[in-house]
């Protein structure tokens, strides 16, 4: 028999990780993303250079209202926020597909670390400003004929991935 809501056994535990989103701008891939984020209560998300819009039906169908709750900022300074998530001590991820990314089960982080994890717009990807500032890129394998997956589906296995290595 299914649970409702109330009946689930979840625990209620934050993580401390943080999204920030370059230039993601579909507003299906952002309603996902919100209720991902909710759903491994993530800190929070950061939009950079594109700024959701929250009147969007699209994005809040997809968000099942969590974007009125989930924790997020704009900002059009993302080396900035990188930089200062950097000096709070945040190991920094990219997930993009480089020369020399790793595939994310090789991702070895200390329970509770600060992470931040970085997605990029739905056509280009990250930019190599951010990717610069970066601890360690990931990238999921895939095993299919195309080489990239829906960012916001890349996000729920990565936090999947990173939420796995911050339970201690």
């Amino acid at each position: 028999m299914q649970l409702t809501h109330s009946q689930n056994k979840f625990s209620n535990k934050k993580f401390p990780v943080t999204l920030v989103l370059d230039h993601i701008s579909g507003e299906a891939n952002i309603g996902s993303i919100f209720r991902l984020s909710d759903a491994f209560h993530v800190e929070e998300i950061i939009f950079c250079g594109t700024e959701p819009n929250l009147n969007s039906n699209r994005l809040k169908k997809t968000s099942r209202s969590t974007h009125e709750y989930v924790k997020f900022q704009f900002s059009e300074n993302p080396t900035a926020i990188i930089k200062g998530k950097k000096a709070e001590a945040y190991s920094i991820i990219a997930l993009e597909i480089t020369q020399n990314s790793v595939p994310i089960q090789q991702l070895e982080l200390k329970p509770s670390e600060k992470v931040v994890l970085i997605a990029g717009h739905e056509n280009f990807g990250i930019s190599e400003d951010l990717l610069r500032l970066c601890d360690s890129i990931v990238h999921i394998p895939m095993f299919g004929n195309n080489s990239s997956m829906n960012v916001a589906q890349a996000i729920g296995i990565s936090l999947y991935e990173i939420t796995k290595c911050l339970i201690p």
